[in-house]
This record gives C-alpha cells, structure tokens and sequence, in this order.
C-alpha cells in the first residue's frame, strides 16, 4: 500500500487495511506507517522497522537511496526476510474479514480469499477483494466500498438501525467512500433502508 495516498484518504487502501491483515515496514523509531494504519483502519497484524534489522544484523552504515551500498542491499535481504516470515505466521492464522482481527481457530466461519457477500456485493475495482455494494439513491445508483462488511460489524455488535446507529454508521461509510455533505440526508435514509432489510436476513453460514 502505498502510505502517502493511504494518509491523504486512499478510500481503498484504507477499507484494504481495515478488513485485511497488513505488515507495516517503518524506517524508524517513529513508526509513522504502523501508527498511520492503526489510526486510519486497524492495528498491523506484524511490524518491521528497519533500523532493528540492520541493528540485529550488525550491518553498519547503509548509504545510497537510488544505488544502495553493500550494507544497504543486505538489509533489504534480511528485512524481505523478516516480512516473509511474518506473512507465513499470519498465513497459518485464521482471519476474520468481518471484524478486521484473527479468528478463534474453532471458527470455521472465516470468509475465504476473495468471497463476497452473496447477492449484495461484488469485488472491489482496486482488485483488493474488499466487498462493495451497489445502493440506489434519488434515481443512481452508487457503489460503496466495504458496506456489507460494516452492516456486518455493526449487527454483530448488536446495534439497531436508530437514529445514532446510522450516524455512526454514516460516520464509518465516509472513511471508505466520498460522501457529499449536501447528500448526507440521502445516505442516511439508504442507510435506514438498506440495514434494516440487512438486519432482517440470517446471517451468512
């Protein structure tokens, strides 16, 4: 993900890192790029920070930015290999798309690679997987990214389709998707629509 557009409102890199474990690559003690995903979308599943790989591996001073020296391509060798190894550990963990946080093992309930929500949704354009949905409002139709899956967290947290649950629930869509404010009357009567029809249905097995 590229962190600059994912700080400006890259609305999907920014659903990517909500609903999907991420690694976060840090150069320094600052951390910027694990405490921009944490607070745009969700904690980092894994963490590296550059400085304890080249610390750890005694690699001396890296120079270069276009045509690293001898130290510096080390270290990119020994930080690939850190970030493999961490997607091994996560690939082995179970991963709930709808709550963002890895499964109980006992979950057998685990969205596979890729699924959407049948009937309702469709693979992200960004090709990150992330279901969207398509809603009708005032004669258009509009595609919002990872609705299906903020339906889902917020009945799964027991929150009915009421006045401040749609607010908090507009509040959410907006992280995602460009929501104009002389619209938001609009999307709140979608939203009161199409969540209650969601709250309706069982969920999906």
């Amino acid at each position: 993900i590229c962190l600059p557009l994912f700080l400006a409102g890259g609305e999907g890199d920014r659903a990517f890192a909500k609903f999907y474990p991420t690694i976060a690559v840090d150069g320094c003690e600052l951390r910027c790029a694990a405490r921009g995903t944490e607070m745009y979308s969700n904690k980092p599943a894994g963490s590296v920070m550059i400085r304890d790989v080249v610390a750890e591996g005694g690699l001396g001073q890296l120079e270069g930015k276009r045509r690293l020296n001898p130290a510096g391509l080390q270290a990119v060798d020994r930080a690939a290999d850190r970030i493999a190894a961490l997607v091994d550990e996560l690939l082995d963990k179970p991963w709930s798309r709808r709550s963002g946080t890895t499964a109980a093992s006992a979950d057998t309930n685990v969205p596979p690679r890729n699924s959407v929500v049948p009937g309702k949704a469709a693979a992200c354009a960004c090709g990150s997987g992330i279901p969207t949905q398509k809603v009708h409002m005032d004669g258009q139709e509009v595609t919002l990214i990872a609705l299906p899956l903020i339906f889902e967290q917020f009945r799964q947290a027991g929150k009915p389709p009421s006045d401040s649950t749609l607010r908090e629930m507009l509040d959410t869509v907006k992280i995602y998707n460009a929501v104009p404010v002389d619209l938001e009357d609009q999307y709140l009567a979608m939203l009161l629509r199409e969540y209650s029809a969601f709250s309706q249905e069982e969920p999906t097995p």
